[in-house]
């Protein structure tokens, strides 16, 4: 029976190592997205995915994509494109935006309004961001996800434009690697990721290093000026995204 979390929204989550291998990785259901909620989750290495109408349901699969910051893989044709400078990006200046167009752009979603409503609430914190691509002034395309402590854990990304969200990642990492951020989480494993270098990692391996980044000092707040700042820091140093 997949245990029934409490009402609290610090209530604890069962161990993760008791998620289910079929479907993998289901832990529990029910509780709440408060930030306070979700926070929690996030420590302990657990997401929030369901479908409009389902209960909520938390999970933590038996292996974990995962990206180091400081290795992204950068085909030469990315590189040309970075290099190009078509595409500017930013933190934390559309992150409505970009998750309405994560939600959008599917044909099936787990973005649910209460989804987006929840992420909102935690972004009006300062713990969860989002990172977008314009081109000409026009939003091309973002990522967003959740900072806690030292480590980001990528919540999803799309493009209206060719390569915007390869784009915003690679330029995402760099800035990470510059804030002691190591990995990146991107949950699910898909080929795209593991075209840009994403590890499969098992689910101890990846909670071990959870549990130590997450008691990292945090950086709560917008995003936006440091990341910009940083940006133009790599620029300054004649970053040449390869």
């Amino acid at each position: 029976m997949i245990p029934r979390l409490g009402h609290e929204p610090g209530a604890p989550f069962p161990p993760p190592e008791q998620a289910l291998e079929d479907p993998d990785g289901l832990l529990a259901w029910g509780g709440d997205l408060s930030p306070e909620r979700l926070l929690h989750a996030y420590r302990h290495g657990v997401f929030p995915w369901f479908s409009e109408g389902d209960p909520i349901l938390w999970w933590c699969p038996a292996r974990r994509c995962a990206l180091r910051t400081a290795r992204p893989h950068v085909s030469r044709r990315l590189a040309r494109v970075l290099r190009g400078g078509r595409f500017e990006v930013t933190a934390d200046r559309a992150f409505d935006r970009v998750v309405d167009g994560c939600a959008t752009t599917r044909d099936s979603t787990w973005i649910t309004p209460d989804m987006a409503s929840a992420y909102g609430r935690l972004h009006r914190r300062g713990h969860a961001h989002s990172f977008e691509a314009w081109v000409d002034g026009e939003l091309a395309g973002g990522l967003y996800g959740v900072a806690v402590g030292r480590m980001f854990f990528g919540e999803s990304m799309y493009s209206a434009a060719d390569n915007a969200s390869k784009v915003v990642l690679v330029q995402l990492c760099a800035v990470l690697e510059r804030w002691s951020f190591p990995w990146l989480d991107a949950q699910v494993p898909n080929p795209h990721l593991f075209r840009m270098g994403a590890e499969n990692m098992g689910r101890e391996a990846f909670l071990r290093r959870v549990r130590k980044l997450v008691g990292e000092p945090a950086r709560v707040g917008s995003w936006s000026d440091a990341f910009a700042a940083e940006l133009g820091a790599l620029e300054a140093e004649g970053a040449r995204w390869e």
